[in-house]
């Protein structure tokens, strides 16, 4: 490992790119303790009680949102705009979908109305956000002018992180913002180890041994759920394919073996921030109208931490796993292709078959991979409620984010080294 990294810092390009993503890695996290003005954080900090939308909104911006930072709204806003232009592109809007076919030139297109879509999304959050601590006493000001001022700087710092996540895909080392994502959730276990402390040390200073295995029962529970995403994560269903003799003027191609590589779970962590984010919006929705009673429904049915909300994480990421996995797997360009390169599998006839035998085999791996999405996005935090460890908000999602991410980062690191012959990290 430790020649692997030192690999890294030969290749002069790579260590340029890494060097800029913990750059604006270390921007981003100061830029959470810079509050926005007008804003009174002793009373903010004295003020937080238990929100389950507070605390998942605060996991997913590194403790941002709980000091009102102007990076409170994290990427949020990006997401929810990633979102909707996704599910235009798959028939809604037929010029989506001829930019999405356009190539390289389409996808900026995609990409500038997304950004356009993430300014108004964040112009929409702040003001709700503004309105509801405006209720809390915590602002200096209550005039419009103070209010303006907070909207204008939640979305200035929303649209700097979709620029720093930009900057890291194009400059630096991963996608930029599942990156930012990831440092926000890293940031945020510590307050998990205090809890431990707190919980179980603390208040029971007399069991320690008792306490002493449960931390290491704690422990060896996280790393075998991290072995098993990575498991899943890694696994792959191999299409075996065989390339007919080709002869092209004077020279002939003998037939060769290959297969087609399909994830076992293809969307990676995608559906699961997705559903996250879905489901955030009617609760958020709802808490600006608790007086009234479609409001209180909402509130109690789809609270982060019930079960309702749990039951409908989990359809949500089952379905947008399906969804994305046929978008990234395109089964008919795939018999397309191999029937112009002379390729078929063994076994089923070119064209029309080898679609539907896509299809069929994609569909199969695919309920494999919603259903343990769906499995490991609950699970820590029911396991993590058994053990009274309840008031940090830590779920499967974040681990699912940090393998995910994690994984990601280091197979791009991992071309870049393979590319100069050097041995990577994955063996």
């Amino acid at each position: 490992m430790l020649t692997t990294i030192a690999n890294l810092w030969r290749l002069k390009h790579l260590r340029k790119r890494i060097l800029f993503t913990l750059m604006v890695i270390a921007v981003y996290r100061i830029g959470t303790y810079i509050p926005v003005p007008g804003i009174n954080v002793q009373a903010l900090m004295a003020g937080q009680g238990s929100n389950a939308l507070f605390d998942l909104l605060n996991m997913f911006s590194g403790g941002a949102f709980y000091r009102f930072s102007i990076f409170a709204m994290s990427v949020m806003p990006y997401i929810t705009a990633s979102i909707i232009v996704q599910l235009l592109q798959a028939g809604v809007i037929p010029r989506f979908e001829e930019w999405q076919k356009e190539g390289e030139s389409g996808r900026r297109k995609l990409t500038q109305v997304t950004r356009y879509l993430t300014v108004a999304f964040g112009l929409i959050q702040a003001a709700g956000f503004t309105y509801q601590f405006s209720r809390t006493g915590v602002l200096y000001s209550n005039d419009w002018w103070s209010y303006a001022l907070i909207v204008i700087s939640l979305t200035a710092g929303d649209t700097l992180l979709m620029w720093f996540g930009e900057m890291i895909t194009e400059k630096g080392v991963g996608n930029g913002i599942s990156v930012l994502i990831f440092i926000s959730i890293i940031a945020r276990i510590g307050q998990l180890g205090q809890e431990v402390y707190r919980n179980w040390f603390y208040t029971h200073p007399d069991e320690l041994f008792l306490n002493v295995i449960k931390v290491v029962l704690l422990i060896a529970g996280i790393v075998l759920l991290f072995a098993v995403i990575v498991f899943v994560q890694q696994a792959e269903r191999r299409i075996p394919i065989q390339y007919a003799k080709r002869v092209v003027g004077r020279t002939v191609y003998s037939g060769q073996q290959t297969h087609i590589p399909l994830k076992v779970n293809a969307a990676g962590v995608i559906p699961v921030i997705f559903a996250s984010s879905l489901l955030l919006l009617p609760y958020t929705v709802a808490t600006y109208f608790t007086t009234h009673a479609w409001a209180q429904v909402v509130l109690r049915f789809l609270s982060p931490n019930s079960l309702y909300y749990i039951g409908a994480e989990v359809v949500l990421i089952i379905l947008f796993t399906f969804f994305y996995t046929h978008v990234q797997i395109n089964p008919q360009q795939l018999a397309e292709q191999l029937q112009k390169h002379a390729g078929y599998i063994p076994g089923v006839r070119p064209g029309l078959d080898t679609e539907r035998y896509i299809i069929r085999v994609v569909n199969r791996i695919t309920v494999f991979g919603s259903v343990f999405l769906g499995i490991i996005s609950v699970l820590p935090y029911l396991l993590l409620s058994g053990a009274d460890l309840t008031s940090v908000y830590f779920g499967g999602t974040s681990l699912l984010i940090i393998v995910g991410v994690a994984l990601q980062t280091l197979q791009q690191m991992e071309g870049q080294l393979l590319q100069r012959h050097y041995r990577g990290f994955i063996r």
